[in-house]
């Protein structure tokens, strides 16, 4: 059996992509095998755990006519069937490996939720002729948050999560279950200092099988003048040594993700549970139509999300799966590792 399986192994092109930062190792890293045609899902799950990243994504030919490419996103536990940043690293890597992409407004990735959308934002490119097509401008890529299903959680289990994570019910300011293919609790503390302050018991939240993602203003954002958006270059730094003073003043949320249930205690960052806090929050009007995130902050990262939902046809915002009042989640990617790996 295992002369088989060395004889069936290929030379196959590879990269591991730091998302959601434009320095490397700052982000959040992900393993991409650009060719994963031939291998089945015990190769790829074994390859995923051996990795040992959060995410490991295999690029494959797509089933839908209309799809660019088709990704299958693995943890070393088992597949995911949607998840933000293999969304945007998976999109990087293929851009960069000379994909070229059937659309000149979008790039279209099928994955197990569906086609997902994704773009790049133009204000980021190094030159104005610069395509989406080109996988080397350092642009950065947005991708449509998909359609979200939300509910409130029970009081018994927003308790026993509350207890999880340390908190008092006044640091809660809301709650609700988040579906867009993963599932998150998600909380809105009352700012980011006490996001940043949680030591959860994870043995406790893995316990109770929910993955929780909380969120936080920075002190400024508080203010419902910055609700509206008005003069964001004016917000003040809160006087909290996490982040530094100019981290705090370019973000506007904190954001930590656990997920022990999956066998990760803190995500790095989290793009799919940052697409469902920003289509939650920006529809209960807890957030604005624009906002960057960060996330990492307490594992020494610096992730960076940029969040935007489009007005719909009358010129307010509508937390829509498609068309009018789109939420985008965007983020940087930049690569650290370039060659082939034997599968």
């Amino acid at each position: 059996m295992k002369t088989r399986l060395l004889r069936q192994a290929q030379d196959r092109l590879f990269k591991q992509v730091d998302v959601f930062t434009d320095q490397p190792y700052f982000g959040n890293p992900l393993a991409v095998v650009l060719d994963g045609s031939g291998l089945d899902d015990a190769a790829m799950q074994r390859f995923a755990r051996w990795t040992n990243l959060s995410e490991t994504t295999f690029v494959l030919p797509p089933a839908d006519p209309s799809a660019d490419y088709r990704v299958r996103i693995f943890t070393p536990g088992g597949e995911l069937p949607f998840a933000g940043h293999p969304t945007l690293g998976s999109c990087h890597a293929w851009l960069q490996a000379g994909g070229t992409p059937k659309r000149q407004d979008f790039i279209v990735q099928e994955c197990q939720v569906g086609l997902v959308n994704i773009r790049r934002d133009p204000s980021t490119l190094r030159h104005a002729q610069d395509r989406p097509s080109s996988g080397q401008d350092g642009g950065r890529l947005a991708f449509a948050a998909p359609p979200l299903q939300r509910s409130a959680p029970s009081p018994a289990v927003l308790a026993q999560v509350a207890a999880a994570l340390g908190l008092k019910a006044q640091h809660i300011l809301a709650a609700q279950l988040l579906d867009n293919g993963p599932v998150w609790l998600g909380l809105l503390l009352d700012s980011a200092d006490t996001v940043l302050q949680l030591q959860p018991d994870h043995a406790a939240l893995k316990k109770h099988g929910l993955k929780v993602g909380v969120a936080g203003a920075h002190s400024a954002q508080t203010a419902p003048v910055l609700i509206a958006r008005a003069n964001r270059e004016a917000r003040a730094f809160s006087g909290s040594t996490h982040p530094s003073p100019a981290e705090a003043a370019t973000a506007d949320f904190e954001v930590r993700g656990f997920a022990a249930p999956i066998g990760i205690e803190e995500d790095p960052v989290t793009g799919s549970l940052n697409a469902s806090l920003a289509q939650w929050l920006m529809a209960e009007g807890h957030a604005p139509e624009r906002y960057m995130a960060a996330q990492g902050t307490c594992l020494g990262r610096a992730g960076r999300v940029y969040l935007t939902r489009e007005p719909d046809a009358q010129g307010s915002a509508q937390a829509t799966s498609t068309g009018s009042g789109q939420v985008w989640v965007g983020g940087q990617s930049v690569t650290c590792i370039d060659g082939t790996v034997t599968l």
